[in-house]
């Protein structure tokens, strides 16, 4: 049971890490296709942000599995169960931050004052570089903004 584990948890580690991110150039299957709404502004500011990681619940399932195996293993009889279970649940909050931490992304907090005179901000992934006095596009559709060059 020990090897599997060593399998597991590369294998949680890449699913975490594979599940979608949506950001400034990359569009669902759903966005493909559609027809957006486009304007003209200039970039007012720009900030660093953070966005947070996913919380899909892989991390603290892998980890809750793999904290209860390894509590499992230590004492005999009723010590050994406590010791799964409280395992399991430090496993799952460790999991829980893990996916978190491996999946949360840098992101700008763009201010752009559109031709219209309307001010907006959006936040997204830092996949394009931006500086204040640049002049933009932002594309929207159903309340998905993106700004791009």
């Amino acid at each position: 049971m020990k090897h599997r584990m060593f399998l597991i948890i590369p294998l949680c580690l890449f699913v975490v890490a594979c599940g979608s991110n949506p950001s400034a150039t990359t569009y669902s299957r759903d966005q493909a296709l559609a027809v957006q709404q486009v304007q003209f502004g200039t970039v007012l500011s720009i900030h660093n942000v953070i966005i947070e990681g996913t919380k899909r619940g892989i991390g603290d399932a892998a980890g809750g599995v793999i904290g209860g195996v390894a509590g499992s293993g230590v004492g005999d009889g009723r010590g050994s169960a406590i010791a799964a279970v409280i395992g399991g649940v430090a496993g799952g909050l460790i999991g829980d931050k893990v996916e978190n931490e491996a999946t949360k992304k840098a992101g700008l907090e763009i201010t752009v004052q559109l031709d219209s005179g309307a001010i907006i901000s959006v936040v997204q992934q830092a996949e394009e570089a931006f500086l204040i006095g640049d002049r933009v596009r932002l594309l929207t559709r159903s309340g998905v903004a993106r700004v791009s060059h």
